[in-house]
């Protein structure tokens, strides 16, 4: 019968017998979970010279000798040669030695798991029964891909006196669950507080635990409840409590989502910070509603704006010239003094624009028209936030299926 259990090897010598890939393989990963690697072999592959180089491995130039195993709490035999193997894993079991044999894994009185680490776990499949490594592996590859996608609840149940809390700043893409990443999804099953915004994949936080807490801090426009101070003093206070913290973004953290003033103060507190990207609606909302922002022929270059006030001269210049794709974000409220603007500084009326809803939601709809129209169609249409603004060539109905 076999039993799975994990071996603190950090700073205890191990010895691997054997200069091939195979040893390469078992010696480098010994040595970065901190054992003392002896390897003993006549010849070294590449990836063995580059770790006694290093200094990561300690190297015996010769044949594997009993001897060598003196003082040694696991033995890997890993040779090309079976025999050799076997007798390794004879001298191991003698002297009471852990040992795993490469050749055959029922020499040995160890085996080496299937194993993927993910949340501080470090999850292993080996085989009871006769040795079977191709399925050990498929097994560790289902559930590596389970733990990744987010599906368990991975929050730490003991925690260590004295460890700090950290913050993940999570871009959680421009709405539509299944757009956010697999880091993103992880995390949120990792997390004992949410911090989440009005925007992004809200529905996700309806499949969270329910002792998570959730703590919704979302602005609308014309009423932001909780300022951003606010949120900092949220996001410091849960964290200080060794809390594992997930801010809930829509989009990129970093692009208009005020993720660097809520790095900078848990900075200022010592709170450490991840920050996971996420796909910002800037780029998604267009390519959702079938808009290439980048068009070879047409236009070359983006023009990212918040909409919350005055349009800058560059981003007014762009449109003008008809430079740049203009992606307006947050720009609903202020739609009309934006294209007046547009307009006062030389652009064409019949600039094409188009108004993306709900991007990536079932709920999506897009608006379009130009700069001389718009602002109305939208007005009759009742277009309300979230909404991105696009304008340029790109935004014509029909563009890409108009010919070159």
């Amino acid at each position: 019968m076999t039993t799975l259990v994990g071996l603190d090897v950090t700073g205890r010598r191990v010895v691997v017998a054997g200069g091939g890939p195979v040893a390469a393989r078992r010696a480098n990963a010994l040595a970065r979970d901190g054992a003392l690697v002896t390897v003993v072999a006549p010849q070294l592959c590449e990836d063995l010279f580059d770790a006694v180089a290093d200094g990561t491995v300690e190297w015996v130039d010769r044949e594997v000798e009993e001897r060598d195993l003196a003082d040694t709490w696991l033995v890997h035999a890993a040779t090309d040669d079976p025999g050799v193997n076997a007798r390794v894993s004879q001298w191991a079991t003698a002297a009471r030695i852990w040992s795993v044999c490469a050749s055959d894994a029922e020499l040995g009185t160890a085996r080496t798991p299937a194993t993927t680490e993910h949340a501080d776990l470090l999850v292993g499949v080996v085989s009871t029964g006769h040795p079977d490594p191709r399925r050990a592996a498929a097994v560790r590859d289902r559930l590596e891909w389970t733990l990744h996608s987010g599906d368990l609840d991975l929050r730490a149940r003991r925690r260590r006196e004295g460890v700090r809390g950290r913050v993940v700043l999570v871009g959680g893409g421009p709405g539509a669950a299944d757009l956010m990443t697999l880091r993103a999804r992880r995390l949120l099953s990792e997390a004992d507080v949410v911090v989440t915004d009005r925007l992004g994949p809200t529905s996700v936080l309806a499949d969270l635990p329910r002792d998570v807490e959730v703590v919704d801090v979302g602005k609308t426009p014309g009423l932001h409840a909780v300022t951003q101070d606010e949120i900092n003093r949220i996001l410091v206070d849960h964290a200080q409590r060794g809390r594992l913290v997930v801010r809930l973004k829509g989009g990129d953290p970093f692009l208009f989502g005020r993720g660097g003033e809520e790095e900078l103060a848990l900075a200022a507190h010592g709170i450490p910070v991840e920050v996971v990207p996420g796909v910002s609606s800037a780029l998604a909302a267009p390519a959702a509603a079938g808009i290439p922002v980048t068009h070879r022929g047409t236009v070359a270059a983006v023009h990212v704006a918040h909409g919350h006030g005055r349009l800058d001269d560059t981003a007014v210049g762009a449109v003008v010239r008809g430079e740049a794709t203009l992606v307006v974000l947050m720009g609903i409220s202020l739609l009309a003094d934006h294209v007046a603007r547009l307009l006062s500084a030389g652009a064409s009326e019949q600039v094409p624009v188009a108004v993306i809803e709900d991007a990536s939601l079932d709920t999506q709809r897009v608006t379009r028209g130009t700069l001389s129209t718009i602002a109305a169609t939208c007005a009759a249409r009742q277009v309300r936030a979230p909404a991105v603004v696009v304008v340029g060539a790109v935004a014509a109905e029909g563009f890409l299926a108009a010919p070159p």
